[in-house]
């Protein structure tokens, strides 16, 4: 495996390694300070970011590595250079690449023409990186057996929510993305790759459009924002109607488990898609779920650089 692309492309096995060496970094940050000696890690980014760029260059750093930050503006494919020639540019140079955009098909370009790894740190179609966070969250609090556990996201049926269903998938859990039904659900191809995963590893997949059925004894109630980068304005009026009943409030938490939790990638807008009593209260794991993001990125690059990854291809 050279890249990671999508969230499908990760094994269980995968997803176990960097979860148990992402814990590992968590407790020693410079457990393997020389791994990346000597070498770069571009990171380009063409949307702003506060934990993916702070959790990527950290996480290059404390491998020892030199992380190079590129804004989007800043390179050549802005004056109409292809991507295939930046890719192979920056191999020449980096050791390895974190990507923050909006096209998938960017990205899946990236990675075929570059000769060294190419890591999606976000699309408008997927977030891998930031679900290794989540799962690595859920574990510290419940524990590797997800079996009778119930995980919910709720709100926009966006990137969030595919990447949610698929790792969920993989890792054969019992994973339900809540939306809105139309506009706002869940691209059906997304869903019906986390289908087909979950039914070769005895995980279930739901897609509801009932806020209260979907978190009714939920081991995690996730949100994002209603809002994201490069959503038409014209389109916010009616979205946030359409959205207003999966608000995570304290009645929405009532209905979890006993020991449920709350979970939100961020950034938040308090009042909008979760109330401040929720996101700022005793069940909230918003802080250590974005600190992971560091220790998952570090345990990314760390196996990624060395080959060490198999990819999904025994669930294909």
């Amino acid at each position: 495996m050279k890249d990671l692309l999508r969230t499908e492309d990760l094994s269980r096995a995968d997803i176990d390694l960097l979860l148990d060496t992402a814990a590992d970094f968590a407790k020693n940050p410079l457990r393997s300070v020389a791994a990346l000696a000597h070498r770069t890690v571009a990171i380009y980014m063409t949307k702003p970011s506060t934990r993916t760029r702070l959790a990527s260059e950290t996480a290059v750093a404390h491998l020892g590595g030199t992380p190079i930050f590129i804004r989007g503006d800043e390179l050549q494919i802005g004056r109409g250079e292809t991507i295939a020639d930046t890719a192979r540019v920056i191999s020449g140079f980096a050791s390895a690449m974190i990507v923050r955009t909006f096209a998938q098909a960017d990205v899946d370009e990236l990675g075929r023409h570059a000769t060294i790894p190419i890591i999606n740190g976000l699309t408008d179609s997927d977030h891998p990186t930031q679900l290794l966070a989540d799962w690595l969250t859920i574990r510290e609090v419940f524990g590797a057996d997800v079996s009778g556990r119930k995980f919910t996201y709720i709100g926009d049926g966006n990137n969030m929510a595919h990447a949610w269903l698929t790792m969920g998938a993989i890792l054969g859990a019992h994973v339900v993305a809540a939306t809105p039904s139309g506009d706002w659900a869940p691209d059906p191809a997304a869903v019906a790759t986390a289908e087909r995963i979950a039914a070769k590893t005895g995980g279930k997949v739901e897609v509801l459009h009932d806020p209260e059925a979907a978190a009714k004894g939920s081991s995690v109630l996730y949100t994002d924002v209603w809002m994201s980068m490069g959503d038409p304005e014209s389109e916010r009026t009616a979205k946030l109607k359409a959205l207003s009943p999966f608000k995570v409030t304290n009645e929405l938490m009532a209905l979890t488990a006993p020991d449920g939790i709350f979970m939100h990638c961020l950034p938040a807008h308090r009042g909008e898609e979760v109330s401040a009593e929720v996101i700022d209260g005793p069940r909230s794991h918003i802080w250590r779920e974005a600190y992971h993001r560091r220790t998952t990125i570090q345990a990314i690059l760390y196996h990624l650089t060395r080959g060490e990854l198999q990819g999904s291809a025994l669930l294909s």
